[in-house]
C-alpha cells in the first residue's frame, strides 16, 4: 500500500533542504524527494571551488540548517552532515513526473520509476536549473556547445567563449582564464545582473586584457572551429573550440502546469502567483524558491522554514517582515506590509507581473517615502539616477522653469525619473508631489537588474522612455492610441565607445535620439577625419540626411558606451506630416547645424582638441579640470590650495596626464556620469551630491582600495591620513619623520608622526570633491593667478577649443 505523508517536498535544492528540516524537528510526517543522488543539485553542479555568496546581508537566516559565505565542497558537505543529524527522510534518485490532486484532498505522487505515494500537503521547491535556456541558433546543438561548467582546470590552452553576463558567466569566464583564451559576450551594454563582486572581476580581467568583452552582443552561428557574433558595429568571427552558454532557465512550465497550477501571463520569463504563505491557486499546493521568484539561496531557505510552520497551523511573519515594516513606518504608511505589496501590484502597472515575493525582494532594495503637497522631489540639473513610482497621490513635472505652463502632471501608478536613470545625467526637470504621494524611489543598479530580469518591465518602461523623450526633445505628444504604431517601429540601439552609428557618404535611413552617453560627429577632410561637433544624452543626430534626402555628410561614433532611440525614415516622416510644429523645429536645427559644421570645416585644430579631449575618456565626465599650458606658470599654487582646503593631502597632481597643443589634463576626478569608483564601495562610503560632486565620506571607508582599482583614471589614492608639516632636517635624520632630501613627495602619505611602536595609521580613499561645502568653488580654480586652470563640462567642448586657439 502506498505510504502517505503530511508533507511531500519536491526538489533537494536550499529551500527543500531547510523544509526537511523544519518538518523533521517539528516531528511532522514528511518526505525528501530528490531527483539526484545527492543533494542540492544546482550547488552541485557549481564549478568546483567556487565561492558561495550568502546575500542579501541585511535578511537574516531562519532555518534548521546553517549556511553562510564559503566554498561550495564545505557547504554542501555540512549540509550533508546535517540532514542526518535533523532526521531528515530523504530519498535520492527520486524524481517526480506527475502530481495529481484526489478526490478526498489528498495528492498523489507519480516518480519517475513508477512508485506512487500520497500527501496532505506538497512544497515545490523545484527550481528553474532543471529548464534551462540553450542557444537557438545554426550550430547551437554541436558537441563542443555545453550549458555547465563542472571542473574549469579540466581545459588548457583552448579558445573559449562565454555566453551570458550574469554571475555564473562571470565566474566561468575568469576561472577558464587562467589557462585559456577566454571571451565573454553579453547581449546587454553592461553586466547589470551580477553581483558587485564579480562585475569587479570581469571589469579588471577586461581591462588586463586577460578576457576578451563583447558587450550588447549575440552569437549568430556556431562553426567546428569558429564562432561568429553580431556585435553593434557588424558581424565578427572569432575562433573558438568550445562555447560555454550561461543563459538562465526558464520555469518548467509544462510540469508546473500539469499540476494544476496557473501562470498569470504567455510570457517565457513569468512565474506562478503565490500567497503569503506561498501557497499556489491549488490549495494545499505550495512553491519557494527561484520558481517563487527569490533565486537566492538564503531566501529560499527561509521559505523552506516558513511554509513548513505556515502548513503547520503557525502564523509567522515572513524573514523581511521587519525590514519592510520599518520602511513603511518611517514613510508614515500605516498598513501591513503584505498589504501595501498587494496595493503596489494592483496600482502601478509596471510590477502587475511581478509576484508578490519578486516584489519584497524590491522593496528591500527601494526606499519608500512620504511626499506632502509642494514638496520637491528632485530640481532640475540635480544630480541623481534613482527611479520614482507613484503609489498614492500625483506628482507635476516642471519642464521649464521659466515658463510655467510647461507643467505635466503624472498620476498614481505611473513612474517618473527615467530619463535620469538612463542617461545619467542631470535631471531635465524639476518634480513636485501635487499631493500628499507615497513614493518608491528605487536606485539605479536595482532598477537595471529587474529591466534585464523581466522583460514586460523592460518594454514598458522603453515604450514610456520614447513617448516622453520625444516629447522633451521636440514638444509633441505621440502618447495618444492613434500613434502607438509608430511608437512600435522605433528601437532601442546599444553601441560601445567608438562604435559607428553611422557612416558619411551612405543612405540616410535613420535618425538618433541619444538617450544615454554621447557621441561625435565627423568628416574626412584632407583625408583625416576631423571632429565637427560633439553630441550629448538629451540631443538627436541623423536627421539632416533625412530632411534632405541626400547621403550621409557627416560619421557620427559613440564617444562612450551609448544608447539611442532609432527612428527609421518611413517613421520620422509619419512624425513630420503629423506634427508641423515639429517639422519647423527640425529644419531650424538642420539649418544650424549646416552653419556650425562650416565654421568647424574652417577650424580642424578645434575638432582635433575635441578628438584628443574625447580620447582621454573626457566624454563621460561632468566636471572635469584643464590647464591652458599657454598661461601656466608652474607656480603649483593649484595643487598647494587642494591640499590646504583638505587637510594638507592634495587630490591634484598637476604635471601628470597628457597635454594636447596647450590643453593638459592633469589627474584629477572627473566626476563621471555613472562613477566607476561607486561600483563596489563595501560601506557604502561613496556618493554623490545633487550639485554633481562625487565624495568619500571618510567616516565610513574601510579603505578597502576598490574605488582605488576601479577608477580607470588614476584619480583615487590610499592615504593614511593627513601629513604633517615638513619636519626640519634634525628630525627626519634622528627619528624618521616627514620625507627626505630629493625624496618623491608622493611618498608623504607614508611618512605619518605616530608615537613609536604604534601601527601606523589606516589609509583611506583620497579623491576630488571639487570643494564641496566652501565658499567660492574649487580651490584650484580660484588659486590659480593667471586663469590657466578651468573646470568644463563636455557641453563646453568648444569653449575649450577656443581656448587652446587663442
Amino acid at each position: 500500500m502506498a505510504e502517505t505523508f503530511r508533507i511531500a517536498i519536491v526538489g533537494s535544492g536550499p529551500g527543500g533542504l531547510s523544509a526537511g528540516a523544519r518538518a523533521a524537528q517539528l516531528g511532522i510526517s514528511h518526505v525528501l524527494l530528490g531527483r539526484c543522488d545527492h543533494a542540492s543539485d544546482t550547488i552541485y553542479k557549481y564549478q568546483k571551488g567556487k565561492f558561495v555568496m550568502a546575500t542579501p546581508d541585511v535578511l537574516p537566516l531562519r532555518s534548521d540548517m546553517s549556511f553562510q559565505a564559503g566554498v561550495r565542497e564545505d557547504i554542501l558537505g555540512t549540509w550533508d552532515q546535517e540532514l542526518e543529524k535533523n532526521k531528515v527522510n530523504i530519498r535520492y534518485k527520486a524524481g517526480v513526473k506527475a502530481i495529481q490532486k484526489q478526490d478526498d484532498g489528498r495528492f498523489k505522487l507519480t516518480l519517475d520509476h513508477g512508485e506512487e505515494l500520497f500527501a496532505e500537503t506538497v512544497v515545490l521547491g523545484i527550481g528553474l536549473q532543471g529548464n534551462l535556456r540553450k542557444l537557438t541558433i545554426p550550430g547551437g546543438d554541436l558537441p563542443h556547445v555545453q550549458y555547465q561548467l563542472d571542473d574549469p582546470d579540466e581545459y588548457e590552452s583552448e579558445d573559449i567563449l562565454v555566453v551570458g553576463g550574469g554571475d555564473a558567466g562571470i565566474e566561468n569566464a575568469v576561472a577558464l582564464a587562467k589557462q585559456n583564451r577566454v571571451s565573454i559576450c553579453n547581449r546587454e551594454a553592461e553586466f547589470a545582473r551580477a553581483k558587485q563582486g564579480n562585475l569587479i572581476l570581469i571589469t579588471k580581467a577586461m581591462e588586463a586584457k586577460q578576457i576578451d568583452g563583447y558587450l550588447g552582443t549575440v552569437p549568430v552561428r556556431v562553426d567546428a572551429k569558429t564562432v561568429t557574433l553580431a556585435t553593434p558595429t557588424g558581424e565578427v568571427t572569432i575562433p573558438c573550440d568550445r562555447i560555454i552558454a550561461r543563459l538562465g532557465a526558464d520555469a518548467p512550465r509544462n510540469f508546473v502546469e500539469s499540476c494544476g497550477i496557473v501562470f498569470p501571463s504567455k510570457d517565457f520569463s513569468a512565474l506562478p502567483a503565490v500567497s503569503a504563505t506561498y501557497e499556489s491557486n491549488v490549495p494545499g499546493l505550495y512553491i519557494i524558491g527561484a520558481l517563487a521568484g527569490y533565486p537566492l539561496i538564503k531566501q529560499a531557505m527561509n521559505q523552506g522554514y516558513e511554509v513548513v510552520e505556515f502548513i503547520n497551523g503557525n502564523d509567522l511573519a515572513p524573514a523581511d517582515e521587519p525590514l519592510l515594516a520599518d520602511k513603511l513606518k518611517k514613510a508614515g504608511v500605516t498598513e501591513g506590509v503584505q498589504a501595501f505589496v498587494e496595493r503596489v501590484q494592483a496600482s502601478v502597472p509596471l510590477f502587475s507581473g511581478l509576484t508578490s515575493l519578486q516584489l519584497r525582494e524590491f522593496l528591500l532594495d527601494s526606499e519608500i517615502h512620504r511626499k506632502g503637497a509642494g514638496e520637491t522631489v528632485f530640481q532640475i540639473n540635480d544630480y541623481s539616477s534613482t527611479f520614482f513610482s507613484i503609489v498614492e497621490g500625483r506628482v507635476k513635472v516642471q519642464i521649464d522653469p521659466a515658463d510655467a505652463s510647461k507643467v505635466v502632471t503624472i498620476p498614481a501608478g505611473e513612474f517618473f525619473g527615467e530619463m535620469g536613470l538612463i542617461s545619467g545625467r542631470r535631471r531635465n526637470a524639476t518634480v513636485v508631489s501635487d499631493a500628499s504621494s507615497v513614493l518608491i524611489e528605487t536606485n539605479r543598479r536595482t532598477m537595471i537588474k529587474l529591466i534585464n530580469s523581466v522583460p514586460a518591465v523592460r518594454r514598458e518602461l522603453d515604450r514610456t522612455f520614447i513617448v516622453r523623450q520625444l516629447a522633451a526633445m521636440f514638444d509633441v505628444s505621440i502618447a495618444g492610441a492613434e500613434f502607438a504604431p509608430l511608437v512600435e517601429k522605433m528601437s532601442i540601439e546599444r553601441f560601445r565607445a567608438g562604435d559607428v552609428l553611422f557612416e558619411e557618404g551612405k543612405p540616410g535611413d535613420s535618425m538618433h535620439l541619444i538617450r544615454r552617453g554621447s557621441v561625435t560627429v565627423s568628416r574626412r577632410i584632407g583625408g583625416k577625419d576631423i571632429v565637427l561637433s560633439y553630441v550629448p544624452a538629451g540631443h538627436y543626430v541623423g536627421e539632416m540626411a533625412l530632411v534632405s534626402k541626400a547621403p550621409r555628410s557627416a560619421t557620427v561614433r559613440a564617444a562612450v558606451m551609448t544608447e539611442t532611440i532609432k527612428i527609421d525614415g518611413e517613421t520620422f516622416q509619419s512624425l513630420l506630416q503629423a506634427f508641423p510644429k515639429l517639422r519647423q523645429q527640425i529644419e531650424k536645427t538642420y539649418q544650424d547645424r549646416l552653419m556650425a559644421s562650416a565654421e568647424m570645416e574652417a577650424r580642424p585644430d578645434a575638432g582635433n582638441i575635441i578628438q584628443f579631449l574625447i580620447g582621454q575618456g573626457v566624454g563621460e565626465a561632468t566636471d572635469v579640470l584643464l590647464i591652458d599650458e599657454s598661461l601656466c606658470v608652474r607656480c603649483d599654487n593649484c595643487e598647494k590650495a587642494c591640499a590646504e582646503a583638505h587637510g594638507g593631502t592634495s587630490r591634484l597632481d598637476r604635471e601628470a596626464g597628457p597635454t594636447f597643443a596647450s590643453i593638459h589634463v592633469p589627474t584629477s576626478c572627473r566626476h563621471c556620469e555613472h562613477p566607476h569608483c561607486m561600483a563596489d564601495c563595501p560601506p557604502d562610503a561613496i556618493s554623490r551630491l545633487r550639485t554633481g560632486e562625487v565624495f568619500i565620506d571618510h567616516n565610513k571607508c574601510i579603505g578597502c582600495g576598490n574605488c582605488e582599482r576601479n577608477c580607470p583614471y588614476g584619480v583615487i589614492h590610499m592615504s593614511a591620513g593627513d601629513p604633517p608639516k615638513k619636519p626640519g632636517l634634525f628630525s627626519w635624520m634622528m627619528f624618521g619623520l616627514g620625507y627626505g632630501p630629493g625624496e618623491d613627495k608622493s611618498l608623504r602619505h607614508l611618512h605619518h608622526d605616530h608615537a613609536p611602536g604604534a601601527p601606523p595609521a589606516r589609509k583611506k580613499a583620497v579623491k576630488c570633491d571639487m570643494c564641496k561645502g566652501i565658499e567660492g568653488g574649487a580651490a584650484c580654480v580660484r588659486s590659480c593667478p593667471t586663469g590657466a586652470a578651468i573646470r568644463v563640462n563636455p557641453s563646453e567642448f568648444f569653449k575649450i577649443a577656443n581656448l587652446a586657439r587663442t
